[in-house]
């Protein structure tokens, strides 16, 4: 697994430099934050440094009179360094706890055959670059593959603006090699993207949701019984937010917002919420 995502990031990155008559983009940031304090300084406050990397690439391109490809790919990494203070009241520098991670791929294929809605096929992958959950760090773990298949319709598509849905059956493998059985689903899902510039591409907004309702899951016989029986069925959604301001070419302000809510993680909206000052660069 580790290799196919690994296989798509430089497919998706290099698109845009060997390939002809794509549509490309591409861009990475970094932001970071710190703040130091005196040893002899009276108040509890202690130092702390976080950053977070984040790129984004998109390749797309009308393949055939009849069949559209998209290629998406997001990475994010970022850490928080804390000062502690041992034994002896002397400062220093803690094992830095992981903010941000994430690896998202996916390739959609839409046919173009001229109807009021067109068919599509799309995968996607999803992971992270570490695994801190279990006595061993692992990297590319753990795994999220969707194969879905439906109808989806752009209902705007031009300089200023995008807006497009989708609508499918989907099937989803879960694979985590801190677990001895991996497990799988299926059910339906919808995904809503929505992108707007403003002032020239000084500002960008886009929001993606994403409601996925499931239908079958290989480990419902073994919740049978419990509290917990129907927690699978419940629809869950991941609802991103993102704005993106150029204060200079390489300046930015970026604030991202997350709502997520899966039954079988927790009972109530999880919510996420970054805002950070940084460099930022378009390759193409």
């Amino acid at each position: 697994m580790r290799k196919i995502i690994l296989i798509l990031i430089v497919i998706v990155a290099t698109t845009g430099l060997f390939a002809k008559d794509w549509n490309t983009a591409a861009d990475i940031s970094i932001t970071m934050n710190q703040n130091a304090y005196s040893d002899n300084w009276t108040g509890e406050e202690k130092g702390s440094i976080s950053w977070v990397f984040n790129a984004n690439f998109l390749a797309e391109k009308q393949l055939t009179a009849k069949v559209h490809n998209k290629n998406t790919l997001k990475l994010a990494f970022g850490q928080t360094h804390n000062q502690m203070l041992d034994e002896m009241g002397e400062k220093y520098w803690a094992k830095p706890d992981k903010s941000t991670d994430l690896v998202d791929f996916e390739s959609m294929f839409r046919f173009t055959l001229g109807a009021f809605v067109d068919p599509f096929a799309s995968f996607r992958e999803e992971s992270q670059f570490l695994d801190e959950s279990g006595e061993e760090t692992k990297t590319f773990n753990p795994n999220t593959t969707t194969e879905t298949f439906g109808i989806a319709k752009v209902f705007i598509k031009d300089d200023t603006q995008e807006l497009s849905t989708r609508l499918g059956a989907a099937f989803k493998q879960y694979f985590d090699s801190n677990l001895d059985d991996n497990t799988n689903d299926g059910g339906m899902e919808f995904v809503g993207i929505y992108t707007k510039p403003f002032k020239e591409n000084m500002i960008k907004y886009s929001t993606n949701l994403n409601l996925y309702k499931p239908i079958v899951y290989s480990e419902s016989e073994s919740l049978e019984g419990t509290e917990y029986e129907d927690d699978w069925k419940q629809v869950r959604m991941n609802w991103q937010h993102d704005v993106d301001i150029s204060l200079t070419s390489l300046i930015n302000l970026k604030l991202y917002v997350q709502f997520l809510y899966s039954k079988m993680q927790s009972e109530d909206i999880q919510f996420k919420e970054t805002l950070g000052l940084g460099l930022s660069y378009k390759l193409f």
